[in-house]
């Protein structure tokens, strides 16, 4: 099992993470990388609130999450991995060695668009599905 998912969205746990992707993929962990969200005990106690208790969240900086990324990949459990922005994803699969591709979704006003590419170009696809 293990990332399921990584997606791109700077409203980062919602509703739409929780009840539209988290529900029917049976997630039980949530990867929320923010450099910012990740050094604020606020930031994490609120981002935790809007999570059902069966699921855990971790909370990494991009730098941490990059150590841990083979972890997070060879979970037992399915997960989901969160950035707020293309920049903290193009970093983490950078300083990841453990990531070879990853599917990874932007929030779009109507429907996510998916993406599966080796990590090497992935972002210049998604910049730009942005502009």
């Amino acid at each position: 099992m293990g990332l399921e998912l990584c997606r791109i969205d700077d409203r980062l746990i919602h509703g739409q993470v929780v009840v539209g992707w988290g529900q029917p993929m049976g997630l039980r962990f949530i990867v929320l990388v923010d450099d910012e969200v990740a050094a604020s005990d606020w930031e994490r106690e609120l981002y935790r609130m809007g999570v059902p208790p069966d699921v855990d969240v971790i909370f990494e900086t991009v730098d941490g999450a990059a150590a841990r990324m083979a972890e997070f990949m060879n979970d037992a459990r399915p997960g989901i991995l969160l950035t707020g922005d293309v920049e903290a994803m193009r970093r983490l699969a950078s300083l990841s060695p453990a990531w070879r591709q990853a599917s990874v979704t932007v929030s779009a006003a109507a429907t996510p668009t998916t993406v599966t590419t080796p990590e090497s170009t992935y972002v210049l696809i998604l910049e730009r599905g942005r502009r």
